[in-house]
């Protein structure tokens, strides 16, 4: 059948020699040092990943750089995790350190494998997202600086996973990360009434709102709209059909801190974060306060953990008032989840674990 741009391609296309000939016949892996993964099939052949760090945008002239990287070495092969790292992958030992040399010398780290904290998964950020309350790269930039030894060693408990959303929307993974950062407004969109009529439809304006927010002008001689603040949940939906609406503001827009949740159905089903930080304000180049507290809060699950305990098994086993003391979060009215549909989340007993 002839090749079409119709649809995916099929994947066993891309897939490196090896391991189409031991597909479905792994036998099990070995950790050979951080970033080092060693597959062995049941026909005894061995292949080894080499993992990296790397940024999420990338110019062309890296991922040449990268490419030649495994052209050379592992026969035009690599791939992308979900967490954008890059792996390269060879069944020659000898070609191991290779890699990892040709590697470093581009300034990548090998690391983010086993009982360690792999790339951060991000959104867009400042960079392109148009509701961002924060940036994403250079937040995870700053993030990732601070915690760079946790990523070359594979010294924690178990592993670690961390992620950023710059808005509520969520596009990351920030709803079941042991860690997240996400972006927070504080303001509601503040309407250009001059440009309003010129640059937006004002009904479909008032139709993207999910609250019902967005009303008409009260005055019949303004072609624009109102936002009523009790009602607006800063989601940024009006934005995206109306320019004139901008909801991004220097003073009201920050961070919030998540902690406790994972997607690994193991040892315990998978679980939701939970707030730890309400809101910090954004602090660029280098969000020292968002670094100061995720560090801290690693720092303690590190020391304080079992072996193979996710840092929300850590929480669970604890206590959370246990987890704001061993942190030194202060705790605040806005972690009390008052959402009227949230019965089921209320602790409901008194068998607190202080």
């Amino acid at each position: 059948m002839g090749k079409t741009d119709i649809g995916p391609p099929d994947f066993w296309d891309m897939l490196p020699e090896a391991i189409k000939r031991n597909y479905g016949t792994w036998k099990y892996h070995e950790h050979v040092r951080p970033g080092v993964l060693k597959h062995v099939s049941e026909s005894g052949e061995q292949l080894y990943t080499i993992r990296a760090g790397s940024t999420r945008l990338l110019s062309i002239d890296f991922i040449r750089n990268i490419c030649d990287i495994a052209d050379e070495f592992c026969d035009g092969h690599l791939r992308f995790t979900s967490r954008s790292n890059i792996e390269f992958m060879t069944t020659d030992e000898s070609k191991v350190e290779q890699i990892i040399g040709a590697l470093n010398a581009m300034g990548l780290p090998v690391g983010g494998t086993g009982n360690s904290i792999s790339n951060i998964v991000h959104t867009q950020g400042w960079i392109h997202c148009h509701s961002a309350a924060t940036d994403a790269s250079g937040l995870v930039k700053a993030i990732m600086d601070g915690v760079y030894d946790h990523f070359t060693d594979m010294k924690l408990p178990n592993h670690l996973r961390i992620a950023v959303a710059c808005c509520i929307n969520m596009c990351g993974a920030v709803h079941c990360s042991d860690i997240a950062v996400v972006g927070v407004h504080t303001k509601p969109p503040k309407p250009d009434h001059e440009r309003v009529i010129a640059q937006c439809e004002i009904p479909t304006t008032i139709q993207s709102c999910p609250t019902g927010a967005i009303r008409r002008h009260p005055d019949a001689n303004i072609k624009s709209v109102v936002v009523r603040e009790d009602l607006c949940m800063y989601c940024g939906n009006c934005y995206t059909v109306c320019p004139a609406m901008p909801l991004a503001d220097a003073e009201g827009d920050g961070v919030a801190i998540y902690a406790g949740g994972k997607v690994a159905n193991a040892r315990k089903p998978p679980m939701f974060s939970r707030m730890v930080v309400p809101f910090l304000p954004n602090k660029p180049p280098r969000w020292q306060e968002v670094v100061d507290i995720i560090i801290k809060i690693i720092d303690v699950y590190r020391n304080d953990a079992k072996p193979a305990e996710r840092l929300g098994e850590w929480v669970e086993r604890i206590g959370w008032e246990a987890f704001f003391r061993k942190t030194s979060i202060p705790f605040t009215e806005q972690h009390i989840d008052d959402f009227s549909h949230a019965v089921e989340t209320f602790r409901s007993t008194t068998m607190f674990k202080w």
